[in-house]
């Protein structure tokens, strides 16, 4: 096999990768609300309009591999990130109360989970976030030579 080849299959690998981790964040929250009867709120509905339509977007890259669709999707992917790192700043309450803007329904802070006094579901979407961003670019720089 060609270094050209191989160096293909890994980057379809690392984008395959990106769209497992998104898949399962989209599954995980869609199991969150509608399995565990978590109520979304309102940062989370918004972290949601970032992730689920990256599903689609990655898995068009895919089939047959798509270099750009990293300008697609890191663009949603930093979106989400920005919103889940707000979302975890009022969690931890660094933000104050007076700033969220869970104001009616669902509150933002509301504890639904505390896996190891740290894993909330605003720091699993953080991480996700951070993961998959961390992905994208890895995929940016070694597709940009």
């Amino acid at each position: 096999m060609s270094q050209q080849a191989q160096l293909s299959d890994e980057n379809w690998t690392l984008l395959f990768l990106t769209w497992i981790i998104v898949t399962a964040a989209t599954l995980g929250s869609l199991f969150f609300s509608h399995v565990m009867a978590f109520a979304p709120c309102v940062l989370c509905w918004y972290q949601r309009i970032c992730l689920f339509p990256l599903v689609i977007i990655l898995a068009t890259g895919l089939f047959p591999f798509d270099k750009r669709v990293v300008n697609y999707a890191l663009p949603l992917a930093i979106a989400g990130w920005f919103t889940a790192l707000y979302h975890n700043l009022l969690y931890s309450k660094i933000i104050p109360q007076e700033l969220q803007p869970c104001s009616q329904g669902v509150s933002c802070t509301e504890k639904y989970i505390d896996l190891f006094g740290f894993l909330t579901i605003p720091m699993l979407s953080l991480l996700g976030f951070s993961t998959i961003i961390t992905l994208l670019f890895l995929l940016k720089k070694r597709t940009s030579r």
